[in-house]
């Protein structure tokens, strides 16, 4: 097929948005790949979906391969299913809920889980019919607060969900793998550089979870690795490790002291360091937060967190922590209301005295001694010891994760960076097929209930992702598998028989069963040139001054090295490259 660039929908920018803060937004929106409508809503031009489709067949090809069925569901969703597993609730503000003209509540799909497991319900009832993969490649929505990046993280998206249905815990075992083995060989195909990382599973529910994380600085996840031993987790996922218990004997008694206008952590060091016979440092303290949580449909409550002085909280940490809670700081109406809450002296006693929850950083262990607040102003304990002087309800996963924290296996220090998640998959187990009942018969007679997995793959994503991964200075850089055109053939030259050896040679592609973008426009070469870099098809071809002397110029977009080949072997030169 031959597309002409007088007759494509196209129109190239000099500029970058003004929105725009990665180069991937950048870039396509210069290029036209895509344009902008509303926060987090994009319009797919022709070049775009060129690409978003290429994404979506090398999808396919690999969900096939591995036994999937594709099938499409509706992306407007009746409020019952979502009902039943208490995620039209769980997902908050997420999730765009709406009404039609009777009153009826409805839900823009954010994600399936529900609806496949009623598909199958519906369906099957046997175990001769298992196991079975679905799938669908499909626009989700998100009501997402701070959509940016353009297509990174907008509102509207394409995604691959499918979703595994065995009747044994091995079998959903060997889905699992079998997904994330067929993850593996799409992102080699679309040539994304990614790591694998533990992960959280969140609002969907189940036990085992990874992600798919593209090596990127534009990423909005921060993941840890561990060079020594190949661990690696978002640090959503990272589990402290914790020291051993410390004997009780032998260690001084806790003591009050005066501690005049220390409400900070740096001023309470600086207290310490002048008043005590050692020295103290900001890791020695006990810094408590208050936050105030509410489970769906539930009222709110008081939540004390303990962490070490020198960390700070993680939102994503404390956030996934609690899921599906949600949190809130507190306000000072709140302290107001609980005025055994003493800002910047808040210590573990009043807290667990009146009857608020306290959960502390796992370094908080039975035996370590703390220094940290005495509930009253100006003053602060000295030797508060875990276990001995006070017991938390729990531990949580608040405080951040830093470089050369201990990797959580004890091989080695960690070591952070960042990512775009690009895929995530999920051992659900039996959370939606309990929802619903869904039982088949089994060899034996009697009812056996299915196991699922879930697994996303970010479509739309990927295309930001490759461009994020794979531009210069001068545009985008499209691998083959994914390119829109696989000859991008340019007219460099006003001389009427190099118009028409150029028009020769994209029918000679064209018979080859190659697809041509043919620059046919009347623009200067500078233009042509310019917007040949920024398109980014691989293999640009120049019918140029050299038609004259019988050469025409190749052009590699990833190299940037051209080369001069005669007319006549430029059929056999390009198909061979």
């Amino acid at each position: 097929m031959i597309t002409r660039m007088s007759h494509l929908f196209l129109r190239t920018l000099r500029d970058d948005p003004a929105d725009a803060e990665v180069a991937s937004h950048k870039l396509l929106v210069r290029a036209g790949y895509v344009r902008r409508i509303a926060p987090g809503v994009y319009s797919w031009l022709p070049l775009g979906l060129r690409v978003l489709r290429q994404v979506e067949r090398v999808v396919r090809e690999e969900m096939n391969a591995i036994g999937g069925q594709e099938i499409s569901l509706p992306a407007l969703l009746p409020r019952d299913p979502y009902e039943t597993t208490n995620r039209w609730t769980e997902y908050g503000d997420g999730l765009f809920r709406l009404q039609d003209r009777k009153g009826a509540d409805y839900l823009l799909g954010p994600t399936h889980e529900e609806m496949f497991a009623l598909t199958v319900k519906g369906e099957y009832n046997s175990y001769k019919d298992f196991p079975v993969t679905l799938y669908q490649i499909q626009t989700k929505y998100r009501d997402e607060e701070r959509p940016r990046a353009g297509i990174l993280r907008g509102r509207e998206f394409v995604m691959k969900d499918s979703y595994s249905f065995d009747l044994t815990d091995e079998g959903l075992a060997e889905s699992y793998r079998a997904h994330r083995d067929a993850y593996e060989r799409i992102f080699a195909r679309l040539g994304v550089k990614y790591v694998i990382v533990s992960a959280t599973s969140g609002a969907m529910g189940g036990s085992a979870s990874e992600e798919f994380l593209a090596e990127s600085d534009a990423g909005e996840d921060t993941y840890v690795r561990c060079l020594e031993s190949g661990y690696a987790a978002n640090v959503e996922a990272v589990e402290t490790l914790a020291p051993e218990p410390v004997p009780f004997d032998g260690l001084p008694e806790a003591v009050v002291h005066d501690t005049p206008d220390t409400p900070t952590i740096d001023t309470l060091v600086e207290w310490a360091n002048g008043a005590l016979d050692r020295p103290v440092t900001a890791a020695d303290t006990l810094k408590n937060i208050l936050v105030k949580t509410r489970r769906p449909g539930g009222e709110w409550e008081l939540l004390g967190i303990g962490i070490p002085g020198d960390r700070e909280v993680d939102d994503k940490r404390l956030g996934a922590s609690l899921e599906p809670a949600e949190y809130e700081l507190l306000t000072d109406a709140d302290f107001a209301a609980n005025p055994f809450l003493v800002k910047g002296y808040i210590g573990p006693k009043a807290l667990l005295d009146n009857g608020v929850r306290y959960l502390v950083d796992p370094r908080v262990g039975n035996g370590t001694s703390w220094i940290t607040g005495a509930d009253e102003p100006g003053r602060h304990v000295v030797g508060l010891v875990a276990g001995r002087d006070f017991t938390p309800d729990g531990t949580i996963e608040a405080a951040e994760v830093r470089d050369g924290d201990p990797s959580p296996d004890g091989a080695g220090p960690l070591v952070s960076a960042r990512g775009i998640e690009i895929g995530h998959v999920f051992q659900l187990g039996r959370k939606y097929t309990d929802a619903f009942a869904v039982d088949v018969l089994g060899e034996n007679g009697k009812p056996v209930r299915p196991t699922m997995g879930s697994y996303g793959v970010g479509v739309s994503r990927l295309v930001a992702v490759i461009a994020e991964q794979q531009h210069d200075d001068k545009g985008l850089r499209w691998p083959a598998e994914v390119a829109p055109f696989g000859v991008h053939l340019v007219i460099a030259n006003k001389d009427e028989a190099a118009r028409e050896g150029a028009e020769n040679l994209a029918a000679e592609l064209d018979k080859a069963g190659v697809e041509v973008l043919l620059d046919d426009r009347k623009a200067s070469p500078g233009v042509k040139f310019k917007d040949s870099e920024l398109l980014g098809v691989p293999l640009v071809v120049v019918v140029g001054r050299g038609w004259a002397d019988g050469k025409v110029e190749l052009r590699d977009r990833f190299s940037g090295e051209s080369r001069e080949v005669p007319a006549d072997a430029a059929l056999k030169e390009i198909l061979g490259a």
